[in-house]
Protein backbone atom coordinates (compact mmCIF):
# COMPACT_ATOMS: atom_id res chain seq x y z
CA UNK A 1 0.00 0.00 0.00
CA UNK A 2 1.62 3.04 -1.47
CA UNK A 3 1.27 6.88 0.88
CA UNK A 4 1.06 9.50 -0.73
CA UNK A 5 3.50 12.50 -0.53
CA UNK A 6 0.71 14.44 1.13
CA UNK A 7 0.44 12.04 3.95
CA UNK A 8 4.19 11.79 3.89
CA UNK A 9 4.26 15.55 4.55
CA UNK A 10 1.65 15.23 7.68
CA UNK A 11 3.60 12.59 9.11
CA UNK A 12 6.90 15.21 8.55
CA UNK A 13 4.88 17.91 10.45
CA UNK A 14 3.79 16.01 13.09
CA UNK A 15 7.18 14.72 13.94
CA UNK A 16 8.44 17.90 13.93
CA UNK A 17 5.25 19.33 16.22
CA UNK A 18 6.05 17.06 18.46
CA UNK A 19 9.59 18.59 18.86
CA UNK A 20 8.02 21.74 18.54
CA UNK A 21 10.37 22.55 15.14
CA UNK A 22 8.63 24.20 11.91
CA UNK A 23 7.99 22.40 9.03
CA UNK A 24 10.05 24.71 6.05
CA UNK A 25 7.58 25.17 3.10
CA UNK A 26 9.96 23.57 1.02
CA UNK A 27 9.94 20.29 3.54
CA UNK A 28 6.73 20.49 3.36
CA UNK A 29 6.75 20.55 -0.64
CA UNK A 30 9.44 17.42 -1.40
CA UNK A 31 8.64 15.20 1.46
CA UNK A 32 8.59 12.16 -1.08
CA UNK A 33 7.58 14.45 -4.03
CA UNK A 34 7.54 14.02 -7.27
CA UNK A 35 10.72 11.82 -8.01
CA UNK A 36 10.18 9.70 -4.82
CA UNK A 37 12.48 10.85 -2.78
CA UNK A 38 13.00 11.30 0.43
CA UNK A 39 13.12 15.17 2.35
CA UNK A 40 16.97 15.91 2.00
CA UNK A 41 18.57 16.96 5.29
CA UNK A 42 22.09 18.82 4.54
CA UNK A 43 24.22 19.71 7.27
CA UNK A 44 25.86 18.33 10.19
CA UNK A 45 27.10 15.00 9.85
CA UNK A 46 25.14 12.25 11.82
CA UNK A 47 25.15 12.79 15.17
CA UNK A 48 25.13 16.28 14.98
CA UNK A 49 22.16 17.26 13.46
CA UNK A 50 19.46 19.20 15.03
CA UNK A 51 16.81 17.40 16.37
CA UNK A 52 14.64 19.08 13.57
CA UNK A 53 16.71 17.18 11.12
CA UNK A 54 16.85 14.14 12.94
CA UNK A 55 13.07 14.10 12.83
CA UNK A 56 13.29 14.74 9.13
CA UNK A 57 15.24 11.57 8.80
CA UNK A 58 13.14 9.23 10.83
CA UNK A 59 9.54 11.11 9.51
CA UNK A 60 11.24 10.05 5.77
CA UNK A 61 12.52 6.72 7.07
CA UNK A 62 8.97 6.14 8.99
CA UNK A 63 6.46 7.39 6.84
CA UNK A 64 7.28 4.60 3.73
CA UNK A 65 6.52 1.40 6.50
CA UNK A 66 2.85 2.30 5.39
CA UNK A 67 3.41 0.66 2.29
CA UNK A 68 4.54 -2.26 3.36
CA UNK A 69 1.78 -3.09 5.85
CA UNK A 70 0.27 -5.63 4.45
CA UNK A 71 0.22 -8.34 2.06
CA UNK A 72 -3.00 -10.39 2.43
CA UNK A 73 -1.40 -14.05 3.82
CA UNK A 74 -3.76 -17.40 3.15
CA UNK A 75 -6.42 -15.29 2.25
CA UNK A 76 -9.80 -14.28 4.70
CA UNK A 77 -11.93 -16.90 6.10
CA UNK A 78 -14.56 -16.22 4.12
CA UNK A 79 -15.14 -14.87 0.86
CA UNK A 80 -14.35 -11.45 0.37
CA UNK A 81 -12.89 -9.05 -2.00
CA UNK A 82 -8.78 -8.56 -1.44
CA UNK A 83 -5.95 -6.77 -3.44
CA UNK A 84 -3.88 -8.78 -4.94
CA UNK A 85 -0.56 -10.52 -3.92
CA UNK A 86 0.91 -7.83 -5.65
CA UNK A 87 -0.63 -4.49 -5.17
CA UNK A 88 2.26 -3.50 -2.99
CA UNK A 89 5.26 -4.15 -5.19
CA UNK A 90 6.88 -3.52 -8.22
CA UNK A 91 5.80 -0.14 -9.70
CA UNK A 92 9.63 0.58 -11.27
CA UNK A 93 11.11 -1.70 -13.49
CA UNK A 94 15.07 -2.63 -11.74
CA UNK A 95 17.74 -1.05 -12.82
CA UNK A 96 21.40 -2.28 -14.46
CA UNK A 97 24.82 -0.74 -14.23
CA UNK A 98 27.13 0.71 -11.23
CA UNK A 99 25.23 2.97 -9.12
CA UNK A 100 26.91 6.63 -8.62
CA UNK A 101 30.63 6.96 -7.15
CA UNK A 102 29.89 10.51 -6.29
CA UNK A 103 27.76 11.11 -3.19
CA UNK A 104 25.16 14.36 -3.66
CA UNK A 105 24.43 14.55 -0.36
CA UNK A 106 26.74 14.16 3.21
CA UNK A 107 27.99 10.94 3.75
CA UNK A 108 27.88 9.66 7.08
CA UNK A 109 30.46 7.70 8.21
CA UNK A 110 30.33 4.54 11.04
CA UNK A 111 31.38 6.12 13.97
CA UNK A 112 34.79 6.25 15.13
CA UNK A 113 36.47 3.11 17.02
CA UNK A 114 39.54 3.27 19.15
CA UNK A 115 40.27 -0.61 17.77
CA UNK A 116 38.71 -2.84 15.34
CA UNK A 117 37.25 -5.69 17.57
CA UNK A 118 37.67 -9.35 16.33
CA UNK A 119 35.14 -10.25 13.76
CA UNK A 120 32.38 -12.29 15.22
CA UNK A 121 32.11 -16.16 13.43
CA UNK A 122 28.71 -16.93 15.21
CA UNK A 123 26.16 -18.28 12.63
CA UNK A 124 23.48 -16.13 11.16
CA UNK A 125 20.29 -16.61 10.07
CA UNK A 126 19.68 -14.43 6.53
CA UNK A 127 17.11 -14.00 4.12
CA UNK A 128 14.52 -11.10 2.64
CA UNK A 129 11.03 -9.71 2.22
CA UNK A 130 11.24 -10.86 -1.54
CA UNK A 131 9.45 -8.59 -3.78
CA UNK A 132 7.56 -9.29 -7.53
CA UNK A 133 10.14 -7.71 -9.03
CA UNK A 134 12.27 -11.20 -9.66
CA UNK A 135 9.38 -13.34 -10.74
CA UNK A 136 6.18 -11.35 -11.00
CA UNK A 137 4.53 -12.20 -7.66
CA UNK A 138 5.70 -12.45 -4.16
CA UNK A 139 7.11 -14.55 -1.92
CA UNK A 140 5.79 -16.91 -0.64
CA UNK A 141 2.82 -16.93 -2.96
CA UNK A 142 5.31 -17.82 -5.46
CA UNK A 143 7.95 -20.31 -4.79
CA UNK A 144 10.20 -19.29 -7.57
CA UNK A 145 10.91 -15.81 -5.96
CA UNK A 146 12.04 -17.63 -3.17
CA UNK A 147 14.43 -19.29 -5.45
CA UNK A 148 15.60 -16.51 -7.52
CA UNK A 149 16.60 -14.24 -4.79
CA UNK A 150 18.76 -17.46 -3.52
CA UNK A 151 20.24 -17.92 -7.03
CA UNK A 152 21.30 -13.98 -6.73
CA UNK A 153 22.78 -14.59 -3.23
CA UNK A 154 24.64 -17.31 -4.39
CA UNK A 155 23.19 -19.89 -1.65
CA UNK A 156 19.40 -20.25 -0.70
CA UNK A 157 17.86 -18.23 2.31
CA UNK A 158 17.38 -19.36 5.47
CA UNK A 159 14.60 -16.85 6.77
CA UNK A 160 11.61 -15.10 4.79
CA UNK A 161 9.56 -12.89 5.67
CA UNK A 162 5.93 -12.12 4.71
CA UNK A 163 2.90 -10.21 6.77
CA UNK A 164 -0.74 -9.89 7.23
CA UNK A 165 -3.16 -7.86 9.08
CA UNK A 166 -5.76 -9.23 11.04
CA UNK A 167 -8.81 -8.07 8.76
CA UNK A 168 -9.94 -6.85 5.78
CA UNK A 169 -12.80 -4.54 5.56
CA UNK A 170 -12.47 -3.36 2.06
CA UNK A 171 -16.34 -4.83 2.00
CA UNK A 172 -18.49 -5.51 5.04
CA UNK A 173 -18.55 -7.29 6.75
CA UNK A 174 -14.90 -7.82 7.78
CA UNK A 175 -12.97 -11.02 7.14
CA UNK A 176 -10.41 -12.20 9.35
CA UNK A 177 -7.30 -13.65 8.10
CA UNK A 178 -6.72 -17.65 8.51
CA UNK A 179 -3.16 -18.57 9.66
CA UNK A 180 -1.23 -18.99 6.50
CA UNK A 181 -0.25 -23.16 6.95
CA UNK A 182 -0.11 -23.18 2.58
CA UNK A 183 2.76 -20.47 2.59
CA UNK A 184 4.61 -21.36 5.68
CA UNK A 185 4.34 -24.78 3.86
CA UNK A 186 5.77 -23.21 1.06
CA UNK A 187 8.54 -21.63 2.52
CA UNK A 188 9.66 -24.35 4.52
CA UNK A 189 10.08 -26.67 1.40
CA UNK A 190 12.26 -24.27 0.41
CA UNK A 191 14.23 -25.10 3.63
CA UNK A 192 13.43 -21.94 5.25
CA UNK A 193 12.19 -20.75 8.43
CA UNK A 194 9.00 -18.71 8.44
CA UNK A 195 9.10 -15.19 9.36
CA UNK A 196 5.61 -13.76 9.88
CA UNK A 197 4.75 -9.90 10.97
CA UNK A 198 1.63 -9.65 11.87
CA UNK A 199 -0.41 -6.81 12.93
CA UNK A 200 -3.06 -5.97 14.49
CA UNK A 201 -4.73 -3.65 12.18
CA UNK A 202 -7.29 -4.49 9.41
CA UNK A 203 -7.23 -3.28 5.68
CA UNK A 204 -7.05 -0.76 4.12
CA UNK A 205 -5.88 1.59 6.81
CA UNK A 206 -7.62 4.41 6.19
CA UNK A 207 -10.59 2.76 7.27
CA UNK A 208 -11.57 2.59 11.26
CA UNK A 209 -9.39 0.16 13.23
CA UNK A 210 -11.48 1.11 16.40
CA UNK A 211 -12.26 -2.21 16.68
CA UNK A 212 -7.94 -3.27 16.36
CA UNK A 213 -7.31 -0.64 19.36
CA UNK A 214 -5.05 -2.25 21.51
CA UNK A 215 -6.72 -1.33 24.90
CA UNK A 216 -9.92 -3.12 22.98
CA UNK A 217 -7.06 -6.23 22.04
CA UNK A 218 -6.11 -6.06 25.61
CA UNK A 219 -9.20 -6.24 26.64
CA UNK A 220 -10.36 -9.33 24.73
CA UNK A 221 -11.99 -7.97 21.77
CA UNK A 222 -10.44 -10.58 19.71
CA UNK A 223 -9.70 -13.57 21.45
CA UNK A 224 -12.11 -15.69 19.21
CA UNK A 225 -10.15 -15.21 16.10
CA UNK A 226 -6.63 -14.79 18.08
CA UNK A 227 -7.22 -18.24 19.43
CA UNK A 228 -7.95 -19.75 16.11
CA UNK A 229 -4.85 -18.67 14.94
CA UNK A 230 -2.90 -19.44 17.64
CA UNK A 231 -4.29 -23.16 17.60
CA UNK A 232 -3.73 -23.40 13.86
CA UNK A 233 -0.15 -22.04 14.35
CA UNK A 234 0.30 -24.62 17.11
CA UNK A 235 -1.34 -27.36 14.75
CA UNK A 236 1.12 -26.52 12.00
CA UNK A 237 3.64 -27.56 14.60
CA UNK A 238 7.15 -26.16 13.12
CA UNK A 239 8.71 -23.63 14.34
CA UNK A 240 8.51 -19.67 12.95
CA UNK A 241 9.22 -16.17 13.94
CA UNK A 242 6.56 -13.77 14.77
CA UNK A 243 7.36 -10.45 14.43
CA UNK A 244 3.95 -8.88 16.08
CA UNK A 245 3.19 -5.31 16.10
CA UNK A 246 6.33 -3.97 14.31
CA UNK A 247 7.74 -0.48 14.28
CA UNK A 248 5.92 0.10 17.56
CA UNK A 249 7.76 3.26 18.57
CA UNK A 250 7.08 5.05 15.27
CA UNK A 251 3.95 7.22 14.54
CA UNK A 252 2.96 5.64 11.29
CA UNK A 253 1.29 2.45 12.03
CA UNK A 254 -2.42 1.85 13.75
CA UNK A 255 -0.69 0.01 16.63
CA UNK A 256 1.77 2.86 17.65
CA UNK A 257 1.23 4.14 20.56
CA UNK A 258 -0.26 7.73 19.87
CA UNK A 259 -2.49 6.29 16.72
CA UNK A 260 -6.00 4.79 17.48
CA UNK A 261 -6.32 6.17 20.77
CA UNK A 262 -3.47 3.29 21.82
CA UNK A 263 -0.74 4.54 24.33
CA UNK A 264 2.12 2.39 25.16
CA UNK A 265 0.89 0.80 28.62
CA UNK A 266 -1.67 -0.62 26.30
CA UNK A 267 1.02 -1.45 23.78
CA UNK A 268 2.82 -3.81 26.38
CA UNK A 269 -0.97 -4.91 27.79
CA UNK A 270 -2.23 -6.01 24.46
CA UNK A 271 1.45 -7.67 23.87
CA UNK A 272 1.28 -9.74 26.68
CA UNK A 273 -2.77 -10.66 26.24
CA UNK A 274 -1.93 -12.06 22.85
CA UNK A 275 1.54 -14.19 24.18
CA UNK A 276 -0.71 -15.36 26.90
CA UNK A 277 -3.42 -16.86 24.73
CA UNK A 278 -1.01 -18.68 22.62
CA UNK A 279 0.98 -19.80 25.69
CA UNK A 280 -2.51 -21.29 27.09
CA UNK A 281 -3.81 -23.24 23.90
CA UNK A 282 0.27 -24.81 24.10
CA UNK A 283 1.59 -22.76 20.64
CA UNK A 284 5.34 -23.58 22.12
CA UNK A 285 6.36 -23.25 18.49
CA UNK A 286 6.23 -19.63 17.99
CA UNK A 287 9.16 -17.27 18.70
CA UNK A 288 8.17 -14.00 19.67
CA UNK A 289 10.02 -10.98 17.69
CA UNK A 290 10.40 -7.29 19.38
CA UNK A 291 11.44 -4.92 16.83
CA UNK A 292 11.20 -1.28 16.88
CA UNK A 293 12.81 0.89 14.29
CA UNK A 294 16.19 2.40 14.55
CA UNK A 295 15.44 5.55 16.60
CA UNK A 296 19.60 7.22 16.59
CA UNK A 297 18.45 10.22 18.02
CA UNK A 298 15.99 9.60 20.26
CA UNK A 299 12.94 11.34 19.04
CA UNK A 300 10.91 8.01 18.53
CA UNK A 301 8.57 6.62 21.44
CA UNK A 302 10.96 5.53 24.19
CA UNK A 303 11.77 1.87 23.88
CA UNK A 304 11.39 1.14 27.43
CA UNK A 305 7.89 2.30 27.63
CA UNK A 306 6.76 -0.81 24.87
CA UNK A 307 8.78 -3.22 25.78
CA UNK A 308 6.52 -6.27 27.61
CA UNK A 309 9.02 -7.85 29.27
CA UNK A 310 11.67 -10.50 28.94
CA UNK A 311 9.12 -13.64 29.59
CA UNK A 312 7.28 -12.17 26.61
CA UNK A 313 9.99 -11.81 24.35
CA UNK A 314 12.01 -14.25 22.78
CA UNK A 315 14.67 -12.39 20.29
CA UNK A 316 14.80 -8.37 19.65
CA UNK A 317 14.99 -6.60 16.06
CA UNK A 318 15.30 -3.41 14.48
CA UNK A 319 14.33 -2.08 10.88
CA UNK A 320 16.54 0.81 9.46
CA UNK A 321 17.30 2.19 6.06
CA UNK A 322 19.61 4.22 3.91
CA UNK A 323 17.55 6.63 2.43
CA UNK A 324 20.08 9.11 1.75
CA UNK A 325 18.49 11.94 3.90
CA UNK A 326 21.90 12.02 4.10
CA UNK A 327 23.72 9.13 3.06
CA UNK A 328 24.20 7.23 6.59
CA UNK A 329 26.29 4.17 6.74
CA UNK A 330 24.53 1.24 8.65
CA UNK A 331 26.52 0.91 11.81
CA UNK A 332 25.43 4.90 12.33
CA UNK A 333 22.15 3.65 11.34
CA UNK A 334 21.26 1.06 13.93
CA UNK A 335 24.25 1.57 16.71
CA UNK A 336 22.84 3.87 18.64
CA UNK A 337 19.43 1.76 19.32
CA UNK A 338 21.62 -1.45 19.53
CA UNK A 339 23.32 -0.26 22.13
CA UNK A 340 20.48 0.78 24.56
CA UNK A 341 18.58 -2.55 23.54
CA UNK A 342 21.63 -4.84 24.45
CA UNK A 343 22.57 -3.11 27.49
CA UNK A 344 19.87 -1.88 29.33
CA UNK A 345 16.51 -3.03 27.82
CA UNK A 346 17.04 -6.67 26.80
CA UNK A 347 20.25 -7.45 27.21
CA UNK A 348 19.97 -11.38 27.71
CA UNK A 349 17.92 -11.26 24.16
CA UNK A 350 19.32 -12.33 20.64
CA UNK A 351 18.95 -9.61 18.43
CA UNK A 352 18.16 -9.67 14.35
CA UNK A 353 17.44 -7.42 11.91
CA UNK A 354 13.80 -7.46 10.54
CA UNK A 355 13.97 -5.05 7.62
CA UNK A 356 16.80 -3.19 6.15
CA UNK A 357 18.18 -2.22 2.97
CA UNK A 358 20.17 1.12 1.03
CA UNK A 359 19.19 2.95 -1.97
CA UNK A 360 21.67 3.29 -4.88
CA UNK A 361 21.21 7.42 -4.98
CA UNK A 362 23.83 9.35 -3.09
CA UNK A 363 26.66 7.23 -3.01
CA UNK A 364 28.32 3.55 -3.39
CA UNK A 365 25.24 1.08 -2.52
CA UNK A 366 27.78 -2.15 -3.35
CA UNK A 367 29.85 -0.79 -0.53
CA UNK A 368 27.34 0.31 1.92
CA UNK A 369 26.43 -3.72 1.36
CA UNK A 370 29.90 -4.64 1.94
CA UNK A 371 30.13 -2.11 5.02
CA UNK A 372 27.47 -3.57 6.49
CA UNK A 373 28.50 -6.97 6.31
CA UNK A 374 31.71 -5.84 8.08
CA UNK A 375 30.14 -4.01 10.66
CA UNK A 376 27.76 -6.86 11.31
CA UNK A 377 30.87 -9.20 12.16
CA UNK A 378 32.91 -6.48 14.26
CA UNK A 379 30.37 -3.57 15.58
CA UNK A 380 26.97 -6.08 15.98
CA UNK A 381 27.90 -9.40 17.52
CA UNK A 382 24.91 -9.74 19.18
CA UNK A 383 22.88 -9.56 15.98
CA UNK A 384 22.31 -13.44 14.77
CA UNK A 385 19.68 -12.72 11.79
CA UNK A 386 19.23 -10.54 9.08
CA UNK A 387 16.57 -9.98 6.74
CA UNK A 388 16.89 -7.64 3.34
CA UNK A 389 13.95 -6.09 2.14
CA UNK A 390 13.91 -6.94 -1.50
CA UNK A 391 11.25 -5.40 -2.98
CA UNK A 392 10.74 -2.33 -5.33
CA UNK A 393 8.43 -0.16 -3.30
CA UNK A 394 7.86 3.40 -3.35
CA UNK A 395 9.85 4.18 -5.92
CA UNK A 396 12.41 3.53 -4.04
CA UNK A 397 15.35 1.07 -5.21
CA UNK A 398 15.64 -1.34 -2.27
CA UNK A 399 16.88 -4.93 -3.89
CA UNK A 400 19.85 -6.20 -4.19
CA UNK A 401 19.49 -6.70 -7.91
CA UNK A 402 19.14 -3.04 -8.85
CA UNK A 403 22.95 -3.46 -10.03
CA UNK A 404 25.13 -5.60 -10.81
CA UNK A 405 27.72 -4.45 -7.92
CA UNK A 406 25.35 -4.40 -5.41
CA UNK A 407 24.27 -7.90 -6.11
CA UNK A 408 27.55 -8.96 -5.99
CA UNK A 409 28.45 -7.48 -2.99
CA UNK A 410 25.31 -9.20 -1.30
CA UNK A 411 26.88 -12.43 -2.76
CA UNK A 412 30.01 -11.62 -1.27
CA UNK A 413 29.12 -10.99 2.15
CA UNK A 414 26.27 -14.21 2.00
CA UNK A 415 29.36 -16.35 0.91
CA UNK A 416 30.53 -16.12 4.78
CA UNK A 417 30.39 -19.42 6.07
CA UNK A 418 28.66 -18.26 9.26
CA UNK A 419 25.49 -17.35 6.90
CA UNK A 420 23.41 -20.47 7.58
CA UNK A 421 22.06 -22.24 4.55
CA UNK A 422 18.28 -23.44 4.58
CA UNK A 423 17.93 -25.78 6.97
CA UNK A 424 14.87 -25.00 8.22
CA UNK A 425 14.12 -28.77 8.85
CA UNK A 426 16.69 -29.38 11.17
CA UNK A 427 15.19 -27.40 13.57
CA UNK A 428 14.26 -28.69 17.16
CA UNK A 429 10.86 -27.98 18.27
CA UNK A 430 10.38 -25.21 20.39
CA UNK A 431 11.43 -21.28 20.50
CA UNK A 432 14.15 -20.77 18.36
CA UNK A 433 17.82 -20.37 19.18
CA UNK A 434 20.21 -18.49 17.48
CA UNK A 435 21.96 -21.13 15.13
CA UNK A 436 24.60 -22.91 16.40
CA UNK A 437 23.35 -22.53 20.35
Amino acid sequence: MRVSGTRRAALLGAVLAALGAQVPPAAQATAHGHHGHPVRCAGAPHGHATRACAARRIAASGAQRLHRAHLPSAGPTTAAPQPAPTAQGTTTPATTGAPPTTATQPVNPAPPQAAMPPASTLPVYWGAWIGSSLTGTEAPWDAGAITAFGRDAGKAPSLVNFSSPFANCYASPCTTYAFPAAEFDTIRGQGAIPFFSWATDALPLSGDQSAYRLSTIAAGGQDAYITAWATAARDWGHPFFLRFNWEMNGNWFPWSPGKNGNSAADFVAAWRHVHDIFTRVGATNVTWVWCPNIDPDSVLTPLSSVYPGDAYVDWTALDGYNWNTPWTSFAALFGATYDRITTAIAPSKPMLVGETASTETGGSKAQWITDMFQSLATRFPRIRGLLWFDKLDDGMDWPIETSASATAAFRAGVADPRYVANTAAALPPGPIAPPGG
